[in-house]
């Protein structure tokens, strides 16, 4: 438990003293004990997915990349798997919808607009994980970050 209001209702409900009705004080610990359990299963599915991500191959590949964490790159293992169906990695963010879709023909390439059609969940793992990078990206003086 994290936040402040989880962590002061134990103390809310052993009071004695506050005035809660008994019904309300039943609800409230039986709410309490389902936070615990969901706390504890996400704990849990977090090492699951970690453990996924540091076991499969291109998972490793993937979080070798700046801004990509576990769930990230697993999230692109199952909506891209090897990604074979892409000619380069612009017709990737383009069915992401990161990018615009292009359409050219006879040397003459139209851009369309972002449809955001692609994978929503997946565009904002990949967006916010590109915000992340940015925000330290100030604090290092690497060859990559100075770029």
């Amino acid at each position: 438990m994290h936040k402040p209001c989880a962590r002061a209702l134990p103390d809310l409900l052993e009071d004695a003293e506050n005035a809660l009705s008994f019904d309300f004080r039943t609800l409230l610990d039986d709410l309490w004990k389902d936070l615990v359990h969901f706390d504890e299963r996400a704990a849990e599915m977090d090492k699951k997915v970690r453990a996924l991500a540091n076991n499969e191959p291109a998972a490793k590949r993937l979080l070798s990349i700046p801004g990509i964490g576990p769930i990230s790159a697993t999230a692109i293992l199952c909506a891209v798997g090897d990604g074979k169906q892409f000619k380069r990695g612009r017709d990737m963010a383009a069915w992401l919808g990161l990018t615009p879709k292009q359409h050219s023909s006879g040397g003459k390439e139209r851009l369309q607009g972002m449809n955001k059609r692609g994978d929503t969940y997946l565009r904002t793992l990949l967006i916010q994980g590109a915000r992340s990078v940015l925000e330290v990206i100030d604090k290092k003086t690497d060859p990559r970050s100075q770029w």
